[in-house]
């Protein structure tokens, strides 16, 4: 390890330039400056160097050559675009702040919320007009006590038809003013062609303020014909030290009414912590203390650092602890997975590293394709939040690795999709209860614990085109990170 460091340390400052730099003074920074950063911290860790040729090692033979090509970019931003491989088929994920303060509060659950979790919709690719409808609302928030419920539709933000090119700019606004509207079938439920979202006579207002989200939203045990299942609708790997123990303490429950099925809902789960996604596998196994539950693949530089100065750190294994505590886990050798677009970067690692291990059934729609992880790299000498420049608040979030499965699998860019009997979309004229036995998702997974084949009257619903959720609002809301940093000897 010791080795390994050293040899990372030698990588981050051997570029032919000014070397490691060190901006702790009162001197204003200019935007070469940062671009120093972007560009050494992005020739060091960035998972897709190898494909980036203005990221080689040897891309610059002066000093001169280099500080020209970053006064080629007015802005940190650019240079960084500049470098990323393929934004809009393979590198869809890293990215650059100039306020790491938001980010670090954005992992750790904190965001401004008016508590409405949505989904914009349209009812064909070539709609600019498009439509909301909720999801679910979070507990004690604004939403919450303005009455907005799960199924609401809405056309219009203050007044305006949402459109594609006017949606950020409506549902981004601090306060705004949602206008309700009614879904017409026109007289033919099972066409969308000539279907509209008519204008109601309601309008809600909603203000978002500071608001830390609990990812424990659902959870109780069901009792299911005599069977005990436990149903968790977990919206977020967030990774905190009091949210990792909510979890353990819902397993807890879980175990104490001796459960024996467990549905996990992911459905609306964007992602988050490696490492809590790593124990949740865990909380659902248990039997596999010590075996690997994902492995890591860097850039080829970087790679080749670990596999010859300790492979074992490329490897995330089963734990059977959260710190101190013991894991409440269920050793179970079936777990039903409830999906949809929505579900990425950690909830994908879950499903796609439990299926070497139990049968894993999935339920719902296709996920995200979000298989790589990311770290935050701050402005330091070894790129760690301590000793990060005062001068400025950049940040970066770059890829850094992909992970795969014990068995190699990874790369799944579609995102991983249900078995065909297993495909159920949520239909917005029935969404149902979230938790309760007869919402659509939720009674398909039951269904299967009961061994009922056929669920077609689940199966219909309305085919519109879903344009995004509310997380896509939120810069990084759907980032995979890892906190283990082997590499920059934190």
């Amino acid at each position: 390890m010791k080795n390994l460091k050293a040899l990372i340390l030698l990588i981050i400052c051997s570029v032919l330039i000014t070397g490691c730099f060190d901006d702790g003074d009162d001197v204003p920074i200019t935007a070469g400056e940062i671009n120093d950063f972007v560009w050494k911290g992005m020739n060091a860790f960035y998972l897709y160097k190898d494909n980036t040729p203005d990221l080689a090692n040897n891309r610059f033979s002066t000093d001169q050559d280099y500080n020209a090509y970053l006064n080629n970019f007015s802005k940190p931003e650019d240079l960084f675009e500049s470098l990323i491989y393929q934004r809009q088929t393979v590198d869809r994920f890293s990215w650059i702040v100039d306020d790491y303060i938001a980010l670090e509060q954005l992992f750790s659950g904190v965001s401004t919320s008016n508590g409405m979790e949505f989904k914009t919709f349209r009812f064909s690719s070539t709609d600019n007009n498009i439509y909301g409808f909720v999801t679910h609302v979070l507990p004690n928030t604004d939403a919450a006590r303005q009455g907005v419920k799960r199924g609401d539709l809405f056309y219009g933000i203050d007044g305006t038809q949402l459109t594609m090119d006017n949606r950020r700019t409506l549902l981004n606004q601090t306060s705004y003013t949602i206008n309700l509207g009614n879904y017409d079938e026109n007289g033919t439920p099972d066409d969308t062609s000539d279907d509209s979202i008519t204008p109601g006579t309601k309008s809600i207002a909603l203000t978002k303020t500071e608001y830390t989200e609990n990812p424990v939203f659902i959870s109780n045990v069901l009792d299911v014909s005599g069977t005990k299942v436990a149903y968790l609708m977990y919206n977020g790997f967030t990774g905190t030290e009091q949210f990792n123990a909510d979890l353990n303490s819902a397993f807890g429950t879980f175990k104490n009414a001796s459960a024996t099925e467990l549905v996990l809902d992911l459905r609306y789960n964007p992602g988050g912590s490696v490492n809590t996604a790593i124990m949740l596998g865990s909380l659902i196994t248990g039997q596999f203390f010590g075996d690997v539950f994902s492995t890591e693949q860097w850039n080829t530089e970087l790679q080749q650092a670990f596999d010859n100065d300790d492979p074992e750190l490329l490897i995330n294994r089963f734990v059977n602890r959260n710190g101190d505590t013991d894991l409440n886990s269920l050793n179970l050798n079936t777990v039903y997975i409830l999906t949809t677009r929505s579900s990425a970067s950690a909830s994908e690692l879950i499903i796609n590293s439990l299926i070497p291990y139990i049968n894993v059934v999935q339920i719902g729609s296709a996920t995200s394709g979000k298989y790589q992880a990311s770290t935050t790299l701050y402005d330091s000498p070894n790129f760690s939040r301590n000793g990060a420049n005062p001068a400025h608040t950049y940040a970066m979030q770059p890829l850094i690795f992909k992970s795969l499965n014990v068995d190699g699998v990874t790369d799944y860019f579609d995102g991983l999709s249900p078995n065909s009997t297993n495909v159920i979309f949520e239909d917005i004229s029935n969404l149902g209860v979230l938790g309760d036995v007869n919402e659509p998702l939720l009674a398909t997974a039951l269904a299967r614990i009961n061994g009922v084949v056929k669920l077609s009257a689940h199966k219909k619903g309305k085919s519109v085109n879903i344009v995004e959720d509310s997380k896509d609002l939120i810069p990084f809301s759907k980032s995979m990170y890892t906190d283990k940093k082997p590499l920059i000897g934190l």
